[in-house]
């Protein structure tokens, strides 16, 4: 599959290689386990913590909304400091393509790495039409049937899913891909080199299944060209990481993460 699971460092999207979901060896993925206690100080000093945050977000919002501009990007305040680094940004697209800048290269990156990292991959006809809309002509054939042998039939079985890319009966499929945020490499006027940080999901849902839905951190690299008006995929790789530290959250049950990929729809536009 392309963005979910890992089996090594910079595999080549479409052509050279399978990523792989790793499960640890003796995981009870639903078996509602939680880590172990924390002490009562470390509570508190979690408490205290939340309690600062939280009147610091109070605060934040009760300052207006002179840091962002009308479209919705950052902005300058009222004394003319800019907002930091880390907001949000992006340039919307214009129609159907992607702004012709560094801002809309990223853009495009996030979004294509969302779609080759959804579930439609995983369905031939889906796939074919996914990889005819943002491969650029130069590459399509060679990304296209690059994916088709990723996708093969045995690597459906493998995963759990028949030839279309089907969940047996009781269960319900989830792959999504969720970009952290954007980082631009390289460019020029037609040419782009974007990373994408992101972070995946990918599994079956069901008492039953033998690939429970697990989280991963990867970064998607995606070499784009200005093409026909828009950007086009030339070539994308990934690799693992960066992977923040796991937090103290209990593992759900497998009921209530299959009513959670039935309850919340996954996006169409990333960024």
């Amino acid at each position: 599959m392309s963005l979910d699971g890992r089996q090594g460092d910079d595999d080549l999207y479409g052509g050279t290689g399978q990523t792989r979901t790793r499960l640890p060896e003796g995981s009870d993925v639903y078996g509602g386990a939680r880590r172990p206690g924390r002490s009562s100080s470390r509570s508190l000093i979690t408490v205290v913590g939340v309690v600062v945050l939280l009147i610091a977000a109070i605060a934040f919002a009760n300052r207006g909304g002179d840091d962002e501009d009308a479209s919705g990007g950052t902005g300058t305040s009222g004394s003319g400091a800019t907002t930091s680094p880390t907001a949000p940004t992006g340039t919307k697209p214009t129609g159907s393509a992607f702004a012709h800048d560094e801002q809309g290269a990223q853009s495009a990156a996030a979004n294509y790495a969302v779609r080759l990292g959804g579930d439609g991959m995983f369905n031939p006809g889906r796939r074919h039409e996914i990889v005819q809309g943002l491969a650029d002509p130069s590459t399509l054939d060679r990304l296209q049937s690059g994916f088709d042998a990723d996708y093969s039939q045995s690597f459906l079985k493998s995963v759990g899913l028949d030839t279309e890319g089907r969940a047996p009966a009781g269960t319900a499929f989830v792959n999504r891909t969720l970009p952290a945020g954007t980082k631009v490499t390289d460019f020029s006027s037609n040419r782009a080199t974007v990373a994408v940080w992101c972070n995946g999901l990918f599994g079956l849902t069901g008492d039953s299944s033998k690939n429970p839905v697990t989280t991963s951190w990867f970064t998607v690299t995606m070499k784009l060209n200005w093409s026909g008006g828009d950007w086009k995929v030339l070539e994308t790789r990934q690799k693992t990481g960066p992977t923040p530290v796991n937090g103290d959250n209990p593992v759900s049950g497998s009921d209530e993460i299959g009513d959670a990929v039935k309850d919340f729809g996954g996006f169409t536009y990333a960024r």
